[in-house]
């Protein structure tokens, strides 16, 4: 048997992250005292992004793992991100869509046609 080092990291490493988690989340519990809709929830995701990403790469060791080990434990995630972009943008298409068809005055023309109101 071979005796390699043992390699640790510097405790510093983890107390810096341990406070920057600390930093990240109360800026995201003050995102409680922004009103505005769109704002707010972009700077929670943020938050919510980062600190995983902290956590991920510091305390989970995936900081110190080789680039192939990196990518497919990462790469999934980053895609399924991708497609729920790409279905937000078809969502909002899609309902865009439904305010300029369905206008106020012609929704019963939408109704399916049964045997109680047909129209002679």
């Amino acid at each position: 048997m071979t005796d390699q080092p043992s390699r640790q990291h510097p405790i510093r490493i983890y107390l810096i992250v341990w406070g920057l988690l600390f930093l990240v989340s109360a800026l995201s519990y003050m995102t409680d005292f922004i009103d505005r809709g769109l704002w707010r929830w972009a700077l929670i995701l943020l938050f919510m992004a980062l600190k995983a990403g902290f956590i991920v790469a510091v305390f989970m060791h995936m900081r110190w793992e080789r680039l192939a080990l990196m990518a497919v434990v990462l790469a999934p995630p980053v895609l399924l991100l991708v497609l729920v972009g790409l279905m937000a943008v078809e969502s909002d298409y899609t309902r865009s869509v439904r305010f300029e068809y369905f206008v106020e005055g012609e929704r019963d023309e939408a109704l399916p046609v049964s045997a109680g109101n047909k129209r002679n």
